[in-house]
């Protein structure tokens, strides 16, 4: 459980761990039980950030600063797999196409238009949220958007026939999983209260619900780069909903 506690923060963080030699599927699998792990550390960094700074600059500066260091933190993992479905779903026609172009290191202009978007609704979101001296939110955020990837692995087929995402797929430990989703989802409406919890749960289950059905009309599945973009996009509208 070590060697797949330091695999799930070497492959979904940039946070420094020691180097492993030997790595095998099931210890892949088992590192996605510590995904939302990941999260809650990468929100208690971004969370000590603003509180470090707060004070020292404007609300937007803070804002953009806290957005770069979110961005430095998971290395722009989650945004490339954006990036990549974004141009997959432009210019891909079908499940072949598709996946190919998510193959393809360069970015196109739904690449370009889609991460704009995104990073500028989190930016004022962020915004907001720090302007209402509310930063202690963002430990949740990051938390709750790789809660979500669990429940895409757990709910949906891998689409490509080989790759390192099939290995967290058919070796997680389900069970595992679902009693961890349902402690964070009870952790989560403790902390913000029943209606914002409330909010938070049909914002994000619309968005997965809306996502995986792309996911699954176009591919047959998901792959590591739609499980970013899911990510990406549920930080967007968790952060949404808690700025409001």
């Amino acid at each position: 459980m070590t060697k797949s506690l330091i695999i799930a923060f070497l492959f979904f963080s940039r946070l420094p761990m020691p180097r492993i030699e030997k790595i095998a599927a099931a210890d892949n699998g088992r590192a996605l039980l510590f995904l939302p792990l990941v999260g809650l550390v990468i929100g208690l960094l971004l969370w000590l950030g603003a509180f470090l700074l707060q004070g020292y600059m404007g609300t937007n500066v803070l804002a953009a600063i806290i957005l770069a260091l979110w961005c430095v933190l998971t290395g722009g993992l989650h945004l490339d797999g954006l990036a990549d479905s974004a141009d997959a779903w432009l210019a891909g026609g079908d499940k072949r196409q598709s996946l190919e172009i998510m193959q393809d290191p360069r970015c196109g202009s739904g690449a370009i238009i889609t991460l704009t978007c995104v990073l500028l609704i989190k930016f004022t979101a962020l915004s907001a949220l720090l302007n209402g001296e509310q930063q202690w939110l963002l430990i949740l955020v990051p938390l709750l958007g790789r809660a979500s990837a669990l429940l895409l692995f757990l709910t949906t087929p891998y689409a490509r026939e080989h790759g390192l995402s099939r290995d967290f797929v058919e070796h997680a430990p389900r069970p595992i999983i679902r009693t961890v989703l349902i402690i964070i989802t009870a952790i989560t409406g403790l902390l913000v209260g029943l209606q914002s919890a409330l909010l938070v749960a049909v914002v994000s289950a619309l968005l997965i619900y809306a996502l995986r059905r792309l996911m699954l009309k176009r591919l047959g599945g998901s792959t590591g780069d739609t499980s970013g973009a899911l990510i990406e996009i549920i930080e967007t509208g968790v952060l949404v909903v808690l700025s409001i």
